[in-house]
């Protein structure tokens, strides 16, 4: 028996090929259970910084990546302990077998590890956001979204060097000083894109709208969806979805709905030129009764000018910042109860009863 362990095959005795592929399967049946002790241990340094989270939300969302993750690194470095088969190390253009293969295992446990990285990047997120919903203040909550995506591409980058350099054997610092030309000539091709990124920190710094603001800008409104690295996203009045890049946002003058203090509704009556001066008096009166309803804070009415075709009265008054649709119901109530005073005082709008006259000479 121990004979059959001791034979050599493709450079390897049968026992290294048992010990290694049995550490192999024995960490591929027990992956599930490995990761969940594993994952218990990064909950309880979490747990440390922030009380009262969801142990269950933790594992679920981290125990998958964290399980293929544990896995590619066992596998490796179980591998290396063999010998690679002299037989099999052929060439492949510029590159043996062997180092094809390093290189493939070093990007499978890069990729793994990032991915496990953005997972605990999103648990570390929705942790926030969760206490961020317990204040009204929006700024939070848009925050949290935009440094969740900042840290995310932050991550993305390091692998990506970390690729370059473990990967494929290169020194990454003299590339970066060999690649500063391109370097140069990449910022200026994306000048758009680091100028949106810039933006996107004034807007978050400065605050001039937040997630769920109903902003117009230049000639669209909606409400703000989404604050994103590069650009915002609006969802118009027509429920469909405008995405504009941030510099734009920043640069545009932008009408902050949410932050006005009321809303304000105007009334233009243009009386015939032939109403009396008495019945001018009682419908200033009477619409200024008419404005001193509850739901109206303030208001102004006067009788503004004469012209030859008309005696102008002009009012306008302000309620609370309320939606367009309660809005628009004070509104339609203020302008019947014009339309009814009207009625009464037997006062006519202007041109009412303009007749139209043809003359000419037939010849």
């Amino acid at each position: 028996m121990n004979d059959f362990f001791e034979q050599v095959i493709l450079d390897n005795t049968v026992r290294q090929y048992c010990i290694v592929f049995g550490v192999i399967l024995f960490t591929l049946a027990l992956k599930r259970l490995i990761s969940k002790y594993f994952a218990g241990l990064l909950f309880l340094m979490v747990n440390k910084i922030w009380k009262d989270i969801d142990k269950k939300s933790f594992t679920g969302l981290v125990v998958k990546p964290l399980g293929f993750f544990l896995l590619v690194l066992v596998s490796i470095i179980a591998l290396h302990k063999l010998t690679f088969p002299g037989v099999l190390n052929a060439d492949i253009y510029r590159f043996t077998v062997k180092e094809f293969i390093h290189t493939l295992g070093s990007l499978i446990l890069i990729i793994s590890f990032c991915a496990l990285l953005t997972r605990i990047i999103d648990f570390i997120a929705l942790i926030l956001e969760k206490k961020a919903d317990l204040t009204p203040d929006q700024t939070d909550n848009q925050l949290i979204i935009f440094f969740k995506d900042f840290f995310k591409v932050v991550v993305v980058i390091i692998s990506i060097v970390l690729m370059l350099k473990y990967a494929f054997g290169l020194h990454v610092g003299s590339l970066i000083t060999g690649l500063s030309l391109v370097g140069a000539a990449l910022a200026l091709a994306l000048r758009e894109s680091l100028e949106n990124l810039i933006a996107s920190f004034i807007i978050f710094f400065d605050k001039p709208f937040v997630i769920g603001d109903a902003v117009k800008i230049q000639h669209f409104t909606g409400s703000v969806e989404k604050i994103g690295l590069r650009s915002t996203r609006i969802r118009t009045e027509q429920k469909t979805t405008l995405t504009v890049p941030n510099k734009q946002m920043v640069d545009s003058i932008l009408d902050n709905h949410s932050q006005r203090t009321q809303r304000r509704g105007d009334l233009k009556l243009d009386l015939s030129i032939h109403t009396s001066s008495a019945s001018i008096t009682a419908v200033v009166n009477g619409i200024k009764e008419i404005l001193t309803q509850k739901d109206i804070e303030t208001f102004h009415v006067h009788f503004s000018e004469i012209t030859t075709n008309a005696s102008i009265i002009i009012a306008d008054y302000y309620t609370a910042p309320l939606t367009a649709a309660a809005f628009n119901e004070i509104k339609e109530s203020v302008n019947l109860q014009v339309l009814k005073l009207l009625e009464e005082r037997e006062v006519e709008i202007a041109g009412a009863n303009a007749d139209i006259r043809v003359s000419g000479n037939l010849k």
